[in-house]
């Protein structure tokens, strides 16, 4: 039996995605609305709020501190698979929000023997969250959850990194990126949920920058993008 499937992390599992999708149905269909009625696609969208969030990340995620913006459970399996087969032991999370995709990636850990996971989390109400659904689950002892802006909480890791998660400000994809960027290991793998943001997938696509990197198939149209270090 893995983690995944352990009473405590399966019903905290299927109690946050519900919560979730009941938290962000008026947002998502809103922005359904909006493409529907401006015939543009929710990527042309997200390009337009990258450039907008340049402005003031700050301001724009305040505004969203009720929303989970979570990941769905297919990419949360997916998380758990990759975590697994890299055999990760250190892993940094770039927006934890309500500790979803967090659950994931230590549930991983704990299947791999143990190690550790960095997150990172501008908005206080969430960290707060995040901490006592990873207590619910059993899985707080591999989970450091840091409060503030990602350049900052960041900077200094510790470690060498196994596994980015990229999932916080669009525009700070690139800038987080180049951040833990000396400590990642060869082989290291990036997972870029709504890469939308063109400057960070022009800089994983240049083979010159020493990275493979694909879009990925899982939840189409949400921008996900696989990336390898091999540089």
């Amino acid at each position: 039996m893995t983690s995944l499937s352990s009473k405590r992390v399966a019903e905290t599992l299927d109690k946050l995605h519900a919560e979730a999708e009941a938290a962000d149905r008026a947002l998502m269909a809103e922005m359904m609305a909006q493409a529907e009625r401006s015939g543009e696609t929710l990527k042309d969208l997200a390009a337009k709020f990258v450039d907008e969030e340049r402005l003031n990340y700050r301001t724009t995620y305040q505004e969203h501190a009720d929303h989970f913006l979570a990941i769905s459970s297919a990419y949360g399996r997916f998380l758990y698979a990759i975590a697994r087969a890299r055999r990760a032991t250190r892993i940094v999370e770039f927006g934890t929000s309500m500790g979803i995709s967090t659950i994931y990636l230590a549930a991983a850990l704990r299947d791999n023997g143990g190690g550790r996971l960095i997150g990172s989390e501008i908005e206080p109400t969430k960290v707060a969250r995040a901490r006592a659904h990873l207590e619910a689950t059993g899985l707080a002892d591999l989970v450091d959850i840091r409060e503030g802006d990602a350049l900052d909480t960041l900077k200094d890791v510790g470690c060498e990194v196994d596994i980015l998660s990229i999932d916080g400000a669009f525009s700070l994809y690139l800038p987080v990126l180049k951040l833990i960027e000396p400590r990642l290991t060869p082989g290291a793998v990036i997972l870029g949920e709504n890469a939308f943001a063109q400057d960070y997938l022009d800089y994983v696509r240049a083979p010159a920058n020493g990275y493979f990197s694909r879009s990925l198939d899982i939840d189409e149209g949400r921008g996900n993008e696989f990336t390898v270090r091999v540089g």
